[in-house]
């Protein structure tokens, strides 16, 4: 039984070590201009996942979706957001794409997460994506209505759709229309 023990910790050991030296030796890939393989996104995004559900506060958002908040955190996204998430224009985000992993394009896909996941991620940032943390730059009120407005993309007040219409020359994406794919974990 010792030599078993033995036998399954040295192997541990190697495999270990030998992961640590094909990554030291330069063999693994670093370049950022080509897609991430599907099982490197799956298990980035699971760890993502995981990390917000243990960390973040669950609870409900203390900004209410009234019209004004809905516009003011359209305004926070513009402002901050649309660079790398696309625009209200729905037209995607040339910079965006150029980050590893692609950033997500929430006016063409929205997050279906729960608000608390969301805010977790805009007020703490993704580590090794691009995603900055918020919390030092934006205020927790406006954390909270860019949340929100996130949330509520495809199902605005007839006010905020005005504005959006108004303001961007674009209707709002409605969520009837297919263009929210189902969310796999894939986009943050």
């Amino acid at each position: 039984m010792r030599s078993f023990i033995f036998g399954v910790v040295a192997t541990l050991a190697v495999l270990i070590l030998g992961g640590l030296g094909f990554a030291l030796l330069g063999f693994f890939p670093t370049n950022a201009n080509t897609s991430p393989p599907r099982f490197e996104s799956h298990l980035a995004m699971s760890a993502v996942d995981a990390s917000a559900d243990r960390r973040a506060a669950h609870v409900n958002s203390p900004v209410l979706p009234t019209d004004q908040n809905l516009i003011d955190g359209m305004k926070v996204y513009t402002m901050n957001c649309a660079g790398c998430h696309g625009a209200l224009d729905r037209k995607p985000a040339a910079f965006g794409s150029s980050f590893y992993p692609p950033a997500p394009q929430l006016i063409l896909h929205p997050p279906d997460d729960p608000d608390w996941h969301t805010h977790y991620v805009v007020q703490n940032g993704i580590r090794y994506t691009g995603m900055p943390a918020w919390d030092k730059t934006l205020g927790e009120d406006d954390i909270w209505k860019v949340t929100i407005f996130l949330s509520h993309i495809e199902k605005l007040p007839a006010a905020a759709q005005d504005y959006w219409k108004t303001a961007f020359g674009v209707s709002a994406p409605t969520g009837g229309g297919g263009e929210h794919e189902e969310h796999d974990h894939d986009n943050h």
